[in-house]
């Protein structure tokens, strides 16, 4: 067995694995793709000189900025640096180099001529990455440790993650609180317990939810821990413009709040309900009333019966035919019947139910066993009469 992989630390929230060489040194690589809120960038190697001393370095979690290099060391992406912070140094993985960095800059509205940006000291030196290091393996006793203080001081509010600076002179302290904390005295005791100057960041729950990470019912990494930066007001109303069950379980995220894939196609339905007529009434035909059961918002089909309790005859409608047919009502004209309209199309999507069943050839088996039985009978019975 190779225990080469056992002495690799993978450290997803800073998008890096940490490994030992044979002289016993710490060694930080960069790895790209593993951490969150990733930004790629589509022109590896092309410089541009005006933006060739920006760089952005990310930190844990979502944390990154945009620094400028004054140092004249040659700094590329992958590069652990040493960059300035508001008290002491921080270490940051340089992430984003060239023409991607003008567009982030672009994004965030930053001016590079008038823009105070803070400074890269230097490349991370070993001593710098093992303090680094050292500091970062306090965090979750900080953490658990800072959650028994407030719970002792009878503060409501969670502290979700703790984040050391590069030079483990200060600590950030990210909690949720539904009201306002007073924090005099849990910064006291956080001070005198760690050590260490204390910052206190509060977040919302969807944002914990980007810190932490995890995966949707998709099955899919969730969204605001892969790519979103910004969240959007969600509100009921996206579910009932999509015809969605009003469930509060199955609309809720990780989060417990309404789900952020909720607003996505948001958009196409409020376009196809534009085309869809509004029914108040039943259809007046020859042969009776025809009531609007339900409607397919994307397909633009409207599904209608004669009978108001019963969902088990319905007829599809066209919503250009609906809204000819509203037309003919107030005109006076009724048509004939919705009986001789088409039936609805078959499903367009085949079930795989039973197709990874692992008794689905049990009886195919069954059948060659048979009948290989049957022949071997057969020729024993030959050779008797021969």
């Amino acid at each position: 067995m190779d225990n080469s992989n056992e002495s690799i630390k993978y450290d997803c929230s800073r998008g890096c694995a940490v490994t030992r060489n044979e002289a016993g040194e710490t060694e930080c690589n960069y790895r790209q793709g593993c951490c969150k809120l990733e930004v790629y960038d589509w022109l590896p190697g092309v410089g541009q000189e005006q933006f060739k001393d920006f760089f952005e370095v990310r930190f844990k979690n979502t944390r990154k900025g945009i620094y400028v290099n004054n140092s004249g060391q040659t700094i590329k992406t992958g590069d652990m640096v040493i960059v300035e912070a508001a008290t002491g140094h921080d270490v940051g993985i340089v992430t984003l180099e060239g023409p991607a960095v003008a567009h982030q800059m672009k994004c965030k509205r930053i001016d590079p001529a008038t823009a105070e940006l803070k400074r890269i000291y230097r490349k991370a030196k070993l001593f710098d990455v093992e303090k680094w290091q050292e500091a970062i393996a306090r965090e979750h006793e900080t953490m658990i440790r800072a959650r028994q203080i407030a719970a002792q001081l009878g503060l409501e509010m969670k502290i979700g993650d703790v984040e050391f600076q590069g030079d483990g002179t200060k600590a950030i302290f990210y909690y949720i609180a539904d009201g306002r904390v007073d924090f005099r005295q849990l910064i006291k005791v956080f001070a005198e317990e760690f050590r260490i100057r204390i910052e206190m960041k509060q977040i919302g729950a969807r944002q914990e939810a980007g810190l932490i990470g995890g995966l949707g019912v998709c099955g899919r990494e969730l969204c605001c821990s892969n790519y979103i930066s910004t969240f959007q007001s969600i509100t009921t109303s996206a579910a009932r413009i999509q015809d969605l069950s009003l469930n509060p379980l199955k609309l809720a995220g990780q989060c417990g709040k309404l789900k952020c894939c909720l607003n996505y196609e948001t958009a196409s339905y409020l376009d196809a309900q534009k085309r869809i007529p509004r029914v108040n009434g039943p259809l007046e035909f020859q042969d009776g009333l025809a009531y609007l059961m339900k409607t397919d918002i994307l397909k633009e089909v409207m599904y209608f019966s004669y009978d108001q309790g019963s969902l088990a005859n319905l007829y599809p409608l066209d919503a250009s035919e609906v809204r000819e047919i509203i037309k003919m009502n107030r005109n006076g004209i009724k048509p004939e019947s919705l009986i001789g309209e088409p039936e609805p199309s078959s499903p367009e999507f085949v079930t795989a139910v039973g197709d990874d069943s692992i008794t689905r050839f049990d009886e195919s088996r069954r059948k060659k066993r048979n009948n290989r039985g049957r022949n071997r009978s057969r020729d024993k019975k030959q050779n008797d009469k021969q």
